[in-house]
């Protein structure tokens, strides 16, 4: 059976401030590439096959969480909540 979505990623927690560290869960991310906060670059410390971390960029802003791994775009699957 099939749901019909594609590959993603979740951040955990799914809200963050500025600074603050965040993990990202998704398939085969040891090749990751880049990685951003709503269009806003973050760096990438790779965890595990499965995770890589990162903290919220300053200038980040709600919205999707995108990580290219392998040629392939990743997006959250759950928007990312910026706090103040």
């Amino acid at each position: 059976m099939s749901a019909g979505l594609g590959p993603f990623v979740e951040t955990r927690p799914a809200s963050g401030r500025v600074g603050e560290v965040v993990e990202i869960l998704g398939p085969n991310l040891t090749g990751a590439t880049s990685l951003s906060f709503n269009g806003t670059p973050a760096a990438i410390t790779f965890v595990s096959l499965s995770v890589i971390s990162t903290t919220v960029p300053a200038g980040a802003t709600s919205g999707n969480v995108e990580v290219t791994a392998g040629g392939v775009t990743l997006l959250s699957n759950v928007a990312f909540r910026v706090l103040p």
